[in-house]
């Protein structure tokens, strides 16, 4: 009996125009910044191939659960609302899926209730902080960043619904400082290195920006959207490739939402720039597609999310390598 031949995968189909193997090997690990209070544990990790074996690169700011003791001391309630902060344990899809892609991915290990990764450093709310605003040329840069300040979500979170206020006392502004250049300065240079590195190698890269929510409320009798795919309403991200997101979702019959509730944030803004061909998505996933029924540990289904994604990053992966082609990048390379 004669074998079947093998099918071609999407890292064969995506290097046969270079003429390149799509063998990556391992990955190399580093890590940069430094989360304050705990001496010796970095901000973040990065894990990337070199040269990078296919145009992703997926970031995970908001699954950060090295708490130093301080901080936690600081905080009613810290049981109830550290785990709320987070994207709970959202970073072992981002694992899983680097390792079966080989798309690069950044994790931050700061938690959220320390710093904010999606918001603009200046995003802050003076009032939680000792002494106020130094000057007034610390009001945020635009009125966005202003409302999710005041909205108790800023640079620094404030209150969560259903418990109020999160924090004991006003934090100094040394310590906002600590934060800022221990963990958010790094992490975004970090990203915009990591992005314009793939960008370079292929001619255009594509950031997923990973994030999970809790359950949407289901309206009209329709159920509710697991996962919820933001652009920023077309500023971050070129069609095509949206349009390749809802399709993979649709032919795995999950329901998906386009920016609302969340259309993405700081993250898209920074770092997407389209007519150089960084494109930027936010990718949140409703948190009972992965963690169990106390959305707290993994669930079973977690290996089928991390199907869905990596078959979603393999899918968008080639028809970023497409839009760097059509930008005439390879050909010009190869002159």
């Amino acid at each position: 009996m004669r074998a079947k031949p093998r099918q071609p995968s999407f890292m064969d189909r995506l290097f046969a125009s270079r003429g390149e193997s799509p063998a990556h090997g391992n990955a190399e690990i580093s890590s940069g910044g430094c989360v304050p209070g705990l001496e010796g544990v970095p901000a973040f990790t990065v894990w990337q191939h070199a040269p990078s074996p296919v145009p992703v690169v997926i970031a995970v700011p908001h699954a950060g659960r090295s708490y130093p003791p301080d901080l936690v001391s600081r905080m009613r309630q810290p049981a109830y609302s550290a785990p709320r902060l987070e994207d709970r344990l959202v970073d072992l899809i981002g694992r899983a899926v680097a390792e079966r892609t080989g798309a690069a991915l950044l994790v931050a290990h700061a938690p959220r209730a320390m710093i904010d990764l999606n918001r603009a450093s200046d995003d802050v709310d003076w009032e939680m902080v000792g002494g106020g605003a130094p000057d007034a040329s610390s009001a945020p840069a635009s009125p966005a960043s202003g409302r999710r300040a005041r909205s108790g979500l800023g640079l620094v979170p404030r209150r969560l619904p259903g418990l109020g206020e999160l924090w004991k006392w006003p934090i100094a502004h040394d310590d906002l400082a600590a934060r800022i250049a221990g963990v958010h300065q790094p992490y975004h240079t970090a990203l915009a290195t990591l992005l314009e590195g793939v960008r370079g190698r292929w001619g255009a890269a594509l950031l997923i920006d990973l994030h999970s929510m809790p359950p949407l409320p289901a309206r009209a009798g329709e159920p509710a959207a697991e996962f919820v795919v933001g652009d920023r309403f077309g500023a971050a991200c070129d069609g095509a490739l949206v349009a390749e997101a809802f399709a993979m979702l649709g032919q795995a019959r999950r329901l998906a939402a386009h920016n609302r509730p969340y259309a993405g944030g700081y993250v898209l803004e920074r770092h997407a720039r389209r007519h150089a061909g960084v494109h930027c998505l936010q990718l949140e996933i409703d948190r009972r597609t992965y963690l169990d029924a106390a959305l707290a540990e993994p669930g079973p289904g977690l290996e089928a999310t991390v199907d869905l994604v990596s078959a979603l990053v393999q899918r968008m992966a080639i028809a970023v390598a497409d839009l760097g082609r059509e930008r005439g990048y390879w050909r010009a390379a190869a002159e």
